[in-house]
């Protein structure tokens, strides 16, 4: 805790997240400032492109809060925020393609969202036991003993698992844009000005994930640093 290093990479953790919120809701926040054109609300959309995708067995449900959208493959439920699901907005239509894109992805057996929704469990397991045995090798001097050397490799195992979490999310995340404004744009379901709008949302939304994936990395590289697995101060 009183490393300096520990406080540059929690900062520049920190920054990034924080901007990378702010972005996506101030952006989300301007679009849905503007109704589209075919007054289909952010449900609507949903319900509509599921149809065009032969997919009948999935539900599109109202949920509280905002930007909470997301969708359930294990209950096979599309979760929209309320600012989304009632709203006839650029912002909304955006936001619900890119969770029917989840869906899409569910339905055709995509590989990336296969294995980030089994690696759930395990990044859960590994992020939530992963400082404890860090703490406990640093205690135990890194790579300069031997029970300290073991810990460090197992708990930065355990923090890695976190790591891969995010990474494996961005192929999902942006596959699931992507075929998003696919849709919207082959299914004249927006104008051309409008699809810029939802585009916009999008690629801010996608910065979160950027941003959570650098995070985690920094500090497992942190970690793995502090301990003396990359030849660093282990006894220090």
């Amino acid at each position: 805790m009183f490393d300096p290093w520990y406080w540059v990479v929690f900062g520049v953790g920190l920054l990034l997240s924080g901007w990378a919120a702010w972005r996506v809701r101030r952006t989300f926040t301007h679009y849905s400032r503007y109704t589209t054109r075919s007054g289909m609300t952010g449900a609507q959309v949903a319900e509509r492109i599921l149809r065009d995708h032969g997919i009948y067995d999935v539900r599109v449900e109202r949920v509280a809060g905002e930007l909470t959208d997301h969708y359930d493959p294990n209950a096979r439920v599309l979760r929209l925020s309320e600012p989304v699901h009632d709203a006839r907005t650029m912002a909304a239509v955006g936001v619900a393609a890119h969770e029917v894109g989840h869906a899409i992805q569910h339905a055709k057996g995509y590989a990336p969202l296969k294995f980030r929704s089994a690696w759930v469990p395990i990044a859960s397991l590994g992020g939530s036991i992963s400082m404890i045995v860090l703490i406990l090798a640093v205690m135990l001097g890194g790579v300069a003993t031997a029970t300290g050397s073991t810990l460090a490799i197992v708990g930065v195992g355990l923090f890695a698992t976190t790591t891969v979490f995010t990474l494996v999310t961005l192929p999902v995340e942006f596959d699931a844009s992507k075929r998003a404004m696919l849709t919207l744009e082959g299914g004249g379901y927006m104008t051309h000005t409008e699809l810029d709008g939802a585009r916009s949302v999008l690629n801010a939304a996608a910065m979160t994930y950027v941003a959570a994936f650098v995070t985690s990395l920094l500090q497992l590289l942190y970690w793995a640093q502090l301990l003396g697995l990359f030849g660093g101060r282990g006894e220090e």
